[in-house]
């Protein structure tokens, strides 16, 4: 039997065969797909963050146009949850000495509706005058600020002839402003169906509430989501609790203070003036600015002279400077402060949103943002940003 002539060459050895060198071939090979392969990868992830992006803008785009449309839904719904935490103090202390829940809240809130209703009876009539007399005295205060205004007008038509403009001249006529009953009548009943809204609301949640974070707490799925949950609620309640207390407590001392010195210098309804920069100030930064211009306006409107006109707004502009500086700060630490960029902005957003009533709550909601975004994981960089 004929054998095969054997093989002259050897048989072929892998190349992953122990004790065999890897060629160059081999290694550029693996090379060339290991960077094909991370540039496909970073391809994919680019594509994946710009999509990311996208979907979050959209998201947010819906949640603005949602929060927009559900206005008058959600409004009564802030403001009753916010004035419930700022009151749950007051209802938990009477608990803890045995006393019922619904009764502290009922009692609680019949003085709260008391003192509205005789601020409101109190002060209307006085505002209703000043907006009949505020045209009258306008017109007879103009004449005396005359000079001023046509120094303005000639440096004005000096600045567009020196820029080759022409100067136009607008005859406004000055605009009425009157109330009637009928105002009255068809605006009260809307009023008083989101007065009576908001109050049911923080009545339930005063009874309530921690019934129902209670029952939140107790279905969620593990022990350490529990415990994170409670502490993030533990945490808006005795923050934001002990912020709206503390605030209201300055912004009343503010509008008291202003009282007395409008007093002292003999304008008239110190009280109605005190009472608007109490509520005003509820607003960082505008509320203050939005005050001393009303105050300006009421002394030129009582003064008709322009020295003594200004001596009230220069007052509180001095004693808002103290408090928002010196006495805010001080009493509320650090743990409560926020950066005058986030506020500002908050305050436009929501101010766009909500109107007046989403730029009084703006603050105690980022005062809400920062304290869950303290807590969650991920998110304490936004919680950083809108500190100070």
């Amino acid at each position: 039997m004929n054998q095969p002539p054997p093989n002259p060459l050897p048989a072929p050895v892998p190349i992953n065969a122990p004790g065999v060198p890897v060629s160059t071939l081999s290694v550029a090979a693996s090379a060339r797909r290991k960077t094909s392969n991370g540039r496909t990868a970073r391809r994919v992830s680019r594509h994946l963050r710009a999509i990311r992006i996208g979907l979050t803008g959209l998201i947010l785009l819906a949640l603005l146009y949602t929060i927009a449309i559900t206005k008058s839904l959600l409004v009564p719904l802030v403001l009753a949850g916010f004035i419930g935490l700022a009151l749950n103090p007051i209802v938990a202390a009477a608990a803890r000495w045995r006393i019922p829940r619904w009764f502290a809240a009922v009692v609680v809130m019949g003085l709260l509706g008391t003192g509205m209703v005789t601020a409101v009876t109190t002060l209307s009539t006085p505002a209703l005058n000043w907006f009949h007399e505020a045209p009258d005295a306008m017109r007879a205060f103009a004449p005396k600020i005359k000079p001023m205004t046509q120094q303005i007008e000639a440096a004005s038509r000096a600045t567009q002839t020196l820029v080759g403009g022409a100067v136009t001249r607008n005859n406004q006529q000055p605009s009425s402003f009157a109330f009637n009953a009928w105002d009255i009548v068809s605006t009260a009943p809307k009023i008083l169906a989101s007065v009576l809204t908001v109050a049911l609301l923080v009545f339930f949640f005063l009874v309530y509430g921690d019934e129902i974070l209670r029952r939140a707490v107790e279905i969620s799925p593990t022990f350490a989501y529990k415990r994170h949950t409670v502490s993030i609620v533990r945490s808006i309640q005795v923050e934001v609790s002990s912020y709206l207390l503390l605030t209201a407590a300055i912004n009343v001392t503010l509008g008291l203070v202003t009282s007395a010195m409008l007093y002292l210098y003999g304008v008239p309804d110190p009280l109605l003036w005190g009472c608007f920069a109490t509520v005003a100030n509820f607003i960082p930064y505008v509320g203050a600015i939005t005050t001393t211009t009303v105050l300006a306006v009421v002394g030129a409107l009582h003064f008709q002279e322009l020295g003594p006109a200004l001596l009230p707004a220069a007052t509180f502009a001095g004693i808002t400077a103290v408090e928002g500086n010196m006495i805010t700060p001080m009493l509320q630490g650090r743990r409560s402060r926020l950066s005058p960029v986030a506020i500002l902005l908050w305050l436009l957003i929501w101010g766009w949103i909500w109107g007046i009533p989403g730029a009084i709550l703006a603050v105690p909601m980022l005062t809400c943002v920062k304290l869950v975004t303290a807590k969650l994981r991920g998110w304490q960089w936004f919680a950083h940003i809108i500190s100070r």
